[in-house]
C-alpha cells in the first residue's frame, strides 16, 4: 500500500490544502499501528494535522473513521491483487511476486512489524461490530474469488486434479498466515517459506 504525504496542520477549521485521501491514509496508519481501541481522537488529529471539527465534518466519529479506513484498505488490497494477477508471467511467477510484495508490506512498520491491517485490527473488532464483520467478510470473499478466477484461467499450470475454488481459499489463507507470523515478528525467510510452500501446493513442485 502506498503511503501519501501528511496533511499540513492548521489551527482551526479545515485547511485549504485538505486532502481527504491523504488524511484517510494517516488515519489508517494510526489505527494499524495502535489498534482501534487504543487509538484516540487526539491521536487521529495529531496524525492528520486536523482538529476534531474537521475530522467529524469530513468523516464522522471515530468508528466512522475506522470503517472508512477499513473500506479504503479493502479496495486498495483487491486492486493491488487484480493488478498482480493480471501481470505478465506464469502463474507461479505471478503468485511469487504477489506474496513477496505482501511480505514486504506485512514486515513494515515504524514501531514493529504491522502485518495486515484487516487481520491485525478488523478480526478483533468484527466480533462486536457487524459493519466491520461485513467489510472483513467481503474482503475475504473478494480475495478468494480473485485467486480462483486466475487459477481457473490457468488450469494447465495447476497440480493435476486441482480445484480452482478450493485453491483460491488456500491462497487467501497463505496471506493470512503470513500476516499473523509477521505480526509475531517472523522474518523474511520465515514468510518466504510459507508462501513458497503455498505456491508449490497450488502449482506443483517447481
Amino acid at each position: 500500500m502506498v503511503q501519501k504525504d501528511s496533511v499540513t496542520p492548521a489551527k482551526r477549521g479545515r485547511p485549504r490544502s485538505f486532502d481527504a485521501d491523504a488524511a484517510l491514509a494517516q488515519v489508517r496508519d494510526t489505527f494499524w499501528r495502535k489498534g482501534y481501541a487504543a487509538t484516540s481522537l487526539d491521536d487521529l488529529c495529531a496524525a492528520t494535522g486536523l482538529n476534531r471539527p474537521s475530522l467529524y465534518g469530513a468523516f464522522g466519529d471515530k468508528r466512522a473513521l475506522y470503517l472508512a479506513a477499513l473500506e479504503r484498505n479493502r479496495q486498495d488490497m483487491i486492486g493491488s491483487l487484480t493488478i498482480g494477477l493480471s501481470a505478465p508471467g506464469t502463474l507461479r511467477e505471478r503468485l511469487l511476486r504477489i506474496f513477496s510484495r505482501a511480505s514486504e508490506v506485512y514486515r513494515a512498520g515504524e514501531g514493529g512489524q504491522r502485518g495486515c491491517f484487516l487481520i491485525g485490527t478488523a478480526v478483533t473488532e468484527s466480533v462486536a461490530d457487524p459493519s466491520v464483520r461485513q467489510v472483513l467478510a467481503l474482503a475475504f470473499q473478494e480475495l478468494d474469488e480473485s485467486f480462483s478466477a486466475a487459477f481457473d484461467q490457468a488450469r494447465d499450470e495447476l497440480s493435476p486434479g486441482a480445484d480452482p475454488q478450493g485453491l483460491g481459499k488456500a491462497a487467501t489463507g497463505v496471506l493470512h498466515a503470513m500476516a499473523v507470523r509477521a505480526r509475531a515478528g517472523g522474518d523474511e525467510a520465515t514468510l518466504r517459506t510459507i508462501y513458497e510452500t503455498g505456491v508449490a501446493l497450488i502449482c506443483g513442485p517447481a
